[in-house]
């Protein structure tokens, strides 16, 4: 047989030989290729056609900061484009999100000082400022899905998830305690799931029972299942006014190790056998990997969070002119709902729902 160098020579007629074609495809139907992959990438419609993952403002949740006070706004510097806002302007903004079929919200407080204390006690104050927003937003838009962050850190004078003892360490039984008085107060004010993102372990179990007796028997659990120590929620802690309480102090004794990937399958197993409905990766684009290994190993839908390093390492390159800002945050949340996300917490959800839209 002919060599492939002697068989690629076309000479004056660019038309492969046939004796070239025999040999690069042993069942060779006449023509070549038979499979052309490109086929149905030729047009916009038949690319949606046959697409295997579809993104959709369905898809989003949108994270949002809420301050005390009225029509008050505050931008937060390390978050382009994001604001605190108070209830009033918060309820505007919603309004917004509803018009452009996003879903859900899921609230996180900006906390005043003389708020805090060690014990972070006032989390389930009934009339505390995510109780109030929570009523406020299911008077208002009775249909939107209002998730709630359960954990300490907006509420303590030290910045960390629960309660400390006099070594700085996090004291697990006694931090479950304080968050299933929060998860409460949250389930009566009306909210549709209550989210632990505190890392403690047996939480998820704890909370579940004390809402079903009493009575919130619909109430939703979000675990934060595989949160990592991770170093990109530095302008969230900005945001929520947690990062000068910490101190320069970590969060590894109780969140996961980046290190870590079967760790996060037992961390889930573990909160679906207490419980939960709905488990969480936190971030989202670093560990794409664990949203698979979760997806394909539980039977529990899975959230992700694209936390605000993400959202603002893409919006600094933007701003420079680096990137599309428009075609990369889509390309990045298409990536995490390829991944296996059912949903995805986005501070770009209300850009990417028009930008979906138009």
């Amino acid at each position: 047989m002919q060599n492939v160098e002697t068989l690629t020579k076309y000479g004056e007629n660019p038309k492969p030989s046939r004796l070239f074609l025999k040999a690069m495809s042993p069942n060779y139907p006449g023509q070549f290729p038979a499979a052309r992959l490109r086929r149905t990438r030729r047009t916009r419609n038949l690319r949606s056609l046959v697409a295997e993952t579809d993104l959709s403002a369905a898809d989003f949740i949108y994270p949002v900061f809420v301050l005390d006070g009225r029509n008050r706004e505050e931008p937060v510097p390390s978050m382009p484009g994001v604001v605190r806002q108070s209830i009033d302007r918060l309820l505007h903004t919603l309004g917004t999100a509803v018009e452009l079929g996003v879903p859900g919200v899921a609230l996180f407080p900006v906390v005043d000082a003389d708020a805090k204390t060690p014990d972070g006690r006032n989390c389930a104050d009934p009339e505390g400022l995510v109780q109030r927003t929570v009523r406020a937003i299911r008077e208002k838009w009775p249909d939107l899905v209002i998730i709630t962050d359960v954990a300490l850190d907006p509420y303590t004078t030290h910045g960390q998830d629960g309660i400390i003892d006099e070594q700085g360490y996090v004291l697990n039984d006694e931090t479950v305690a304080m968050l299933v008085r929060q998860a409460l107060s949250h389930a009566e004010a009306g909210a549709d799931m209550v989210a632990p993102s505190d890392m403690m372990d047996g939480r998820i179990g704890v909370i579940r029972s004390a809402l079903e007796e009493a009575g919130h028997v619909h109430t939703l659990i979000l675990s934060y299942a595989a949160k990592y120590a991770s170093s990109f929620y530095g302008p969230f802690r900005d945001a929520v006014g947690s990062a000068a309480n910490l101190a320069g102090a970590d969060k590894s004794t109780y969140q996961m190790s980046p290190g870590m990937s079967d760790e996060a399958l037992r961390e889930v197993a573990l909160d679906v056998a207490e419980g939960a409905d709905i488990v969480m990766v936190k971030p989202a684009l670093p560990y794409l990997d664990i949203v698979r290994r979760i997806r394909d190993s539980a039977n529990v839908p899975v959230f992700a969070y694209q936390v605000s390093g993400e959202y603002a390492m893409l919006k600094a390159a933007s701003a420079e002119g680096w990137i599309d800002e428009r075609r990369c945050v889509l390309e990045a949340l298409m990536s995490i709902k390829r991944a296996g996300a059912s949903a995805i917490l986005t501070y770009f959800a209300l850009d990417a729902a028009r930008w979906l839209s138009e």
